[in-house]
């Protein structure tokens, strides 16, 4: 089994900055991709930034320039640093993660999300 527990999340004012963390424990091979999707009041979750065991990173539009992720030197670890944060940035945040079993087995995973509310 695999869990992955966030953290970081909260309320802050428009401008403020966040750091929103996510640990994977358990039967791990290898972790492939990590990233953090988000979904709003009403809206369908969306991809925010991932990242591979690589190195390569990937941003949703919106947040180009305000947020970076990176992994920790565990690689269990993701974490996302989000700067000038914007009301349009208010939703449930969730960690994902695809985890390799064995060389040939693998599973996405998810978080049970954290809340992070941005007041004007």
């Amino acid at each position: 089994q695999v869990q992955l527990v966030e953290s970081g999340g909260g309320l802050v004012q428009a401008g403020e900055s966040l750091r929103l963390s996510c640990a994977a424990s358990g039967i791990i091979f290898i972790i492939n991709d990590m990233g953090w999707y988000r979904q709003a009041p009403g809206k369908q979750r969306e991809l925010v930034a991932t990242t591979t065991t690589s190195g390569y990173t990937t941003y949703a539009d919106s947040v180009k320039g305000r947020f970076t992720i990176s992994s920790g030197n565990a690689k269990n670890t993701v974490y996302l640093q989000m700067n000038s944060l914007k009301p349009e940035d208010t939703a449930v945040y969730y960690c994902n993660a695809i985890i390799f079993h064995s060389p040939s087995t693998s599973r996405s995973y998810w978080g049970p999300g954290t809340q992070v509310t941005v007041s004007s």
